[in-house]
């Protein structure tokens, strides 16, 4: 059943749209007596290469989001751990001051990367306002005595959070080339129509009653690698099975 709902992920009407024309196009093409041998490898050069490079291309960027993501975490962690085991500040529940605004940065993460685009720039502002009180608590670390050099170390975790935070946005907010993306859907759309008359000559080699299935399956497979591409292009969206989680109530039970 997984396979399945995968499967659904990838078919959309855009995939019914492209089936159509083409068998469209191939009927006509056999009802006016239009027949070619178009090489199939103009295919693989035109559409199948630059899709494959553009897939590729956005798993890496999802890929490095996961490290920056992972890098995220980490650091936060460190900062809690810091403000648990370094001093000694039980009367002040310093460690659950830092506690409650590591779940809220993380949680104001969250919110940044699954909104819509117009919401952004507000919760990018609040997520910059949580380091900020952030950075007011590692300040805390030198009135509870902890020494400079280990105040200096809590102060990198602070300097790496913001820089994992930037290498998220990078992703967020930039594509794969565009230029590319759009060349490939042109093609993708066009080229199952515009290979009707070869088609029509395919068919010939084959059962009448199989006449469309090499339009049918054309079109399939060049719209489903466009939708996959489509899925990996924004791991942020919660839409494709690949997109990145944010496990905002995991990492709080972890912190205990």
């Amino acid at each position: 059943m997984k396979v399945l709902k995968s499967l659904f992920l990838i078919i959309n009407y855009k995939t019914f749209v492209v089936m159509g024309l083409a068998v469209v196009s191939t009927w006509l093409c056999g009802y006016f007596g239009l027949v070619a041998d178009f090489p199939l490898t103009l295919i693989g050069i035109a559409i199948v290469f630059p899709v494959v490079f553009s897939i590729g291309s956005a798993y890496k960027r999802r890929e490095r989001a996961l490290a920056y993501l992972g890098d995220f975490k980490a650091h936060l962690l460190a900062l809690y751990f810091a403000s648990r085991d370094w001093v000694d500040a039980e009367q002040e529940d310093f460690p659950g001051k830092m506690k409650n605004k590591i779940i809220e940065t993380y949680s104001h993460l969250r919110d940044l990367f699954i909104s819509p685009p117009e919401k952004r720039a507000e919760f990018e502002s609040g997520l910059f306002d949580d380091l900020s009180e952030m950075s007011h608590l590692v300040l805390k670390f030198r009135d509870l005595g902890l020494a400079s050099g280990e105040i200096s170390r809590v102060s990198q975790y602070l300097s790496k959070l913001a820089v994992s935070l930037e290498g998220l946005k990078v992703i967020l907010h930039y594509r794969t080339p565009i230029t590319l993306r759009s060349y490939s859907k042109v093609f993708i759309y066009s080229f199952p129509i515009l290979y009707g008359p070869t088609f029509v000559h395919m068919a010939e080699q084959f059962n009448y009653n199989l006449k469309y299935m090499m339009p049918i399956m054309f079109s399939f497979i060049l719209v489903s690698l466009d939708n996959i591409q489509g899925h990996l292009e924004d791991p942020f969206d919660q839409v494709g099975e690949d997109d990145i989680k944010f496990d905002v109530e995991d990492f709080s039970r972890q912190l205990g």
